[in-house]
């Protein structure tokens, strides 16, 4: 588990969604999101720069367990992890970029600021699990999973959590874009 920092600055993170989005565009690449403790943020985010339709193919907001597993989540999944796990975070992934034929599905499941009322016994505030699911078309084959799980520092807003997950998912992203690059 890595400690992510401390503070988040809301218009870097914007600015860096951008050359994201266009870097993507640039590319060629396709990402879809199925996101819980970010609640479409990042697919927000995405969207923010001018042409991002045609990197965008969908997005699920799915706040609860229900909605998880009505997206593609397998509910053994849930009941052997908890909604707050890696595999969670990486079974939303796979499910969002096989729905929707994308170049790559991101998967986040977390705890924000306090304990889910829903969940309370798998809940610690901050801490988030994200993947990065690569791969092409709607099958399997060839797919890549890549698993993190964070500890965000207390943040001021519910806006401040999700942009913080937001940064943290931008970052890794582009890792992996570069390494698959090289």
């Amino acid at each position: 588990m890595a400690q992510a920092e401390g503070t988040y600055d809301e218009a870097q993170i914007r600015a860096e969604y951008a050359d994201l989005t266009r870097e993507l565009i640039a590319r060629g690449l396709q990402v879809s999101t199925m996101e819980s403790a970010t609640s479409g943020q990042i697919a927000s985010l995405i969207t923010d720069t001018e042409g991002a339709s045609a990197v965008l193919r969908g997005a699920y907001v799915t706040y609860c367990n229900e909605a998880k597993v009505k997206c593609g989540v397998p509910a053994e999944v849930i009941r052997a992890h908890t909604v707050y796990s890696t595999q969670t975070a990486e079974a939303m992934a796979r499910a969002c970029r096989r729905s929707y034929a994308a170049n790559i599905g991101i998967g986040v499941t977390g705890t924000m600021g306090n304990v889910d009322s829903a969940n309370p016994a798998a809940s610690t505030p901050g801490e988030v699990y994200f993947a990065i699911c690569t791969g092409a078309g709607s099958d399997a084959r060839g797919e890549k999973n890549h698993s993190f799980h964070v500890h965000l520092a207390p943040q001021p807003s519910r806006l401040m959590y999700k942009l913080a997950v937001a940064k943290e998912v931008r970052d890794r992203l582009v890792v992996l874009l570069a390494e698959a690059a090289a």
